[in-house]
C-alpha cells in the first residue's frame, strides 16, 4: 500500500500556508487527496465537501450546490480546489456497449452528474478563490477525448465527460482574462482501484487511490498558468481534447 511520509511537501508552487478544498472527499480518490494534502507541511487547511459533510448536497441540485459552497466561504479563500466527483454507474445503469442501449433518462443523468453539476460548482466557487496562483482541478476521463475514441461504446459517460472538458476549457478561457495566474486542469487519474472501477477491471490491473492522488498533485504542481485548460494524465502527458 502506498503511503505518504508525515509532513511531506506536496505542492511547492502554491504559497506557504495554502488552503485546499476537496469536493467528493468521501470517495476513494477524493479521500486519498485529503490524506495527501494533510501530509503536506505547506498546506494550512484541507476542507472537505461531500454528501457526508454536507447532507443534502447533490450534483443534480443547483440550489444544494450554492448552499454548500456558501457554507464554506469562511474557510477560504482557496488556493487549490480538487473536484473528485463523478459517477460511471448511475441507478444501476452502466456504460452502454451498443447504440441501441442508449436511453434519454440515463443520458440526462450522466450529464447532470458529470458535466452540469461540476460546472455549477466552478461557477459558485470562483468568488471563493484566492488571488495569485490558484489551481482548480477536476477529475475527467480519457474516454471523454473525442480524438482518442477508437473503440466506441460507453455513449453517455463519454459524452458527459467530453461536455465536461468543453465546459472547463470555455471557463478557463474566460477566467484567464481576470485571473491570469489561475490554472484549470481536467485530469485522467488512470484506472484506480475503487467501487467505480471494480466491475470493469481487476484490482491487480489498477493503481491505488493514494498513488493516483500523489501523482496527480505532482502533475498539478508543475503546470504553469496559461490561457485555457489542461487535459493531462497522471504521468503528466497531454491528452487530446
Amino acid at each position: 500500500m502506498f503511503t505518504l511520509p508525515p509532513s511531506s511537501p506536496t505542492l511547492l508552487t502554491l504559497p506557504l500556508g495554502y488552503r485546499a478544498l476537496v469536493i467528493g472527499a468521501s470517495g476513494a480518490i477524493g479521500s486519498a487527496f485529503v490524506r495527501a494534502l494533510r501530509a503536506d507541511s505547506r498546506c494550512a487547511t484541507v476542507t472537505e465537501l461531500s454528501r457526508s459533510t454536507h447532507p443534502g448536497f447533490a450534483l443534480e441540485d443547483g440550489a444544494s450546490i450554492a448552499t454548500a459552497v456558501a457554507s464554506l466561504s469562511s474557510q477560504g479563500p482557496f488556493h487549490l480546489v480538487i473536484d473528485a466527483t463523478g459517477a460511471l454507474v448511475i441507478d444501476g445503469v452502466g456504460p452502454e456497449k451498443q447504440l441501441g442501449a442508449v436511453r434519454a433518462d440515463s443520458l440526462a443523468r450522466q450529464f447532470a452528474v458529470n458535466a452540469t453539476g461540476p460546472v455549477l460548482l466552478l461557477q459558485a466557487l470562483v468568488p471563493n478563490l484566492a488571488s495569485g496562483r490558484v489551481i482548480y482541478a477536476k477529475l475527467s476521463a480519457r474516454v471523454g477525448s473525442v480524438a482518442d475514441n477508437r473503440k466506441g461504446g460507453w455513449y453517455a459517460y463519454r459524452a458527459a465527460k467530453a461536455a465536461l472538458n468543453m465546459l472547463l476549457q470555455t471557463a478557463a478561457l474566460e477566467l484567464a482574462m481576470r485571473r491570469p495566474e489561475l490554472v484549470v486542469a481536467a485530469l485522467q487519474p488512470g484506472t484506480v482501484a475503487s467501487k467505480l472501477s471494480a466491475p470493469f477491471v481487476s484490482a491487480e490491473h489498477a493503481i491505488t487511490a493514494d498513488e493516483a492522488a500523489q501523482a496527480l498533485l505532482q502533475v498539478l504542481d508543475g503546470l504553469p498558468a496559461q490561457r485555457g485548460a489542461y487535459f493531462r494524465d497522471s504521468r503528466g502527458e497531454n491528452i487530446p481534447w
